[in-house]
């Protein structure tokens, strides 16, 4: 499932490519009829993104509101002026390719309009230079204003909004909880935006147990948890990518040559390898990258969950 800072960069790529536009909303496949004919023909005010909602605000006061869960994508496309990435959302493309071109390498795609819908388009949206097409997501539905608050007032705070007092609202809905902390990451009322890249990783960074109930978790320590994530999730945000290792983790640190080469090749230590941009995400049975222990899995809330038994000691 995309994690928040998705969210942030899609929202971000509709207010730049569709904002202050009238636009002509359809649901290709027929299940969103309704909704789409409630958009159509309006202006985008504004997009935002809270956690892991994504919500595109419209003149008349109505709102889209779409959650894509762990199978929903939007697809973009449109002439040369249309820049941003061509896919958001599962299948795992984010951010990887931000040219729309004819193929040749040279002239820019003569754009005559949107390609017919390929497979069950919930929503297609249809602007002066592209289009977006949504699939497969969770939620989706026209709501107004009103309803959009309760569904915000239903989350916890997002770090990547991080307003004054959001960290000291985490900490104290962490320490209410019985709950391991490491489940309680993965709870959109407690905290919204973060999945379960996000949950291993901060967690080892923050050398904490992840079965350590959120009531034992010490203030200082719980605001400390909130920082980091603050500080990893901007930095997904900037890179479109999840990293959550320091350069010093990376040369000579991949387990095939590709990867070796990969990071060689990286000079300016701007981006690892993708085997090398995480401590203990997906590492179960390798060596842990500070002490060598063997990482560790286990199902935690329907989801893998990987860290050190040694670093991350209570």
């Amino acid at each position: 499932m995309p994690e928040g800072h998705t969210l942030r960069r899609l929202a971000r790529q509709f207010g730049d490519v569709f904002g202050g536009q009238r636009l002509t909303v359809s649901s290709p496949q027929g299940r969103f009829v309704g909704g789409a004919g409630l958009l159509d023909g309006h202006i985008l005010v504004s997009a935002e993104a809270h956690g892991k909602h994504l919500f595109l605000h419209f003149d008349h006061s109505l709102v889209l509101h779409v959650h894509l869960g762990l199978y929903g994508a939007w697809t973009f496309g449109g002439d040369s002026t249309f820049a941003g990435s061509s896919s958001i959302g599962a299948p795992r493309r984010v951010g990887e390719q931000e040219t729309f071109d004819d193929g040749d390498g040279d002239a820019p795609r003569v754009y005559a309009g949107p390609p017919a819908p390929v497979g069950a388009v919930r929503v297609r949206i249809v602007g002066s230079s592209g289009w977006a097409d949504l699939r497969g997501a969770t939620t989706c539905e026209t709501i107004t204003a009103a309803e959009t608050d309760a569904v915000l007032a239903r989350l916890g705070p997002d770090p990547l909004v991080n307003r004054r007092g959001d960290a000291g609202r985490f900490a104290a809905t962490l320490q209410g909880r019985k709950t391991p902390v490491a489940a309680l990451l993965m709870d959109q009322k407690v905290i919204a935006g973060v999945g379960n890249v996000y949950r291993a990783e901060v967690l080892f960074r923050r050398r904490l147990d992840p079965w350590l109930p959120g009531s034992a978790t010490p203030d200082a320590e719980a605001r400390k948890l909130w920082r980091d994530v603050v500080t990893v999730m901007n930095d997904g945000v900037a890179d479109g990518r999840i990293i959550t290792t320091t350069p010093r983790y990376w040369s000579g640190n991949g387990k095939t040559a590709k990867a070796a080469a990969e990071n060689a090749a990286l000079k300016s230590g701007t981006f690892p390898a993708r085997e090398n941009a995480h401590f203990v995400y997906k590492r179960n049975g390798l060596p842990c990258r500070v002490c060598g222990t063997q990482v560790l899995t286990a199902e935690l809330v329907a989801r893998k969950l990987y860290w050190c038994p040694y670093c991350q000691q209570s």
